[in-house]
C-alpha cells in the first residue's frame, strides 16, 4: 500500500510517502508563486527518496496546509491542524499537546489519545510569534535564523523586548543594536518575547502532557528552551522532521482513507 500527503504551506512545500508504515519525506522546497508547481517539486523529491517510479505509483494522496486546495494531484485536502495532530500522534502516540509555529501563523493543537484534534487555538492576525517575524529580526540582526537559533543559548542576560508587533519590534532592536547591547542577549530577549505570545494560545487549550513542537521554528533552540521555562514542562522531540508533520500526518489519513475505500468495496463485493 502507498499513499502520500502534500503539506503547501505559506513559505514551504513539503510532501511524504508512506510505503506500509513506513514514511519517506521530501526535501522541504520553498513556495513558488504557483502551488501546483510547489506541490509537483515536493512529491518529487519525496518519490525519489522513496524509490518509486513516478506519481502513479501511489494510490491515494491528501493535500493539506494553506494550499491544499491546489494540490493537482490530491485525492482530497484535510486541514492541516487535523494533519498536524495525527501526525504528531504517529510520530509520538504519547502526545497531547501540540505548538505549531509556521512561516504566517502559530497554532496550540489538543489531541485524544486516538490523535483526533479536541481543540485549538490560532494567531494569523499578526506576524508576531511566527517565522515571518524570526525572519525580520533576523534580517536586522544580519545573524542568519540559524543565529536567531543558537546565538541565545550563549546569552547571561536576556533583553525585554516589550513590542509584539513586527514593525515596532524591529525599531526596538534597531535601537538596542545602536546602544551596543550584546547580540545574544537581544536574541534571547526575541525567543522569550515570542515564547510569551504563543504560550498565551497554548493556555488556551490547556498544557496536557506530553508536549511537542512542529513547524519550522521548532528547530529554534532558543525559543524550544523559553517556551518550556515557560510552560514547566519539557517539550518532547519527534523521532522525524518537525517541520514534515502536517504531511506525514496527510500521509497517514491517506491511508486511512484508502483502507476503508477497499473495505467498502470488498463489502458491495459480497
Amino acid at each position: 500500500m502507498i499513499v502520500a500527503g502534500c503539506d503547501l504551506g505559506s513559505t514551504t512545500g513539503k510532501a511524504a510517502i508512506m510505503i506500509d508504515d513506513q514514511i519517506f519525506c521530501g526535501d522541504i522546497i520553498p513556495a513558488t508563486t504557483k502551488p501546483a508547481v510547489t506541490a509537483t517539486l515536493a512529491i518529487d523529491s519525496a518519490i525519489k527518496n522513496a524509490g518509486l517510479n513516478s506519481l502513479d505509483d501511489i494510490e491515494y494522496v491528501i493535500g493539506t496546509g494553506y494550499g491544499r486546495q491546489k494540490v493537482p494531484f490530491a485525492t482530497e485536502d484535510i486541514s492541516e491542524i487535523s494533519c498536524h495532530g495525527r501526525g504528531a500522534f504517529w510520530a509520538l502516540p504519547s502526545v497531547r499537546t501540540i505548538i505549531d509555529i509556521g512561516g504566517q501563523d502559530c497554532k496550540a493543537i489538543s489531541i485524544s489519545d486516538k490523535g483526533v484534534v479536541t481543540q485549538f487555538e490560532m494567531n494569523e492576525r499578526c506576524a508576531a510569534g511566527t517565522g515571518r517575524f524570526f525572519q525580520v529580526m533576523a534580517k536586522v540582526l544580519t545573524c542568519g535564523l540559524d543565529g536567531i537559533g543558537s546565538l541565545s543559548n550563549i546569552s547571561e542576560t536576556a533583553v525585554s523586548i516589550s513590542n509584539l508587533c513586527s514593525v515596532f519590534a524591529e525599531s526596538e532592536v534597531i535601537t538596542l543594536i545602536n546602544n551596543e547591547v550584546p547580540l545574544p542577549d537581544i536574541i534571547t530577549g526575541i525567543n522569550q518575547s515570542v515564547a510569551k505570545r504563543v504560550v498565551s494560545l497554548v493556555r488556551r487549550v490547556g498544557i496536557h502532557d506530553d508536549v511537542t513542537l512542529t513547524g519550522g521554528c521548532s528547530k529554534n533552540l532558543g525559543l524550544k528552551k523559553a517556551l518550556e521555562v515557560l510552560l514547566g514542562t519539557t517539550i518532547k522531540p519527534l523521532p522525524v522532521d518537525p517541520q514534515s508533520i502536517g504531511a506525514i500526518g496527510a500521509a497517514v489519513f491517506a491511508k486511512e482513507r484508502l483502507l476503508a475505500k477497499l473495505a467498502k468495496a470488498t463489502s458491495v463485493k459480497c
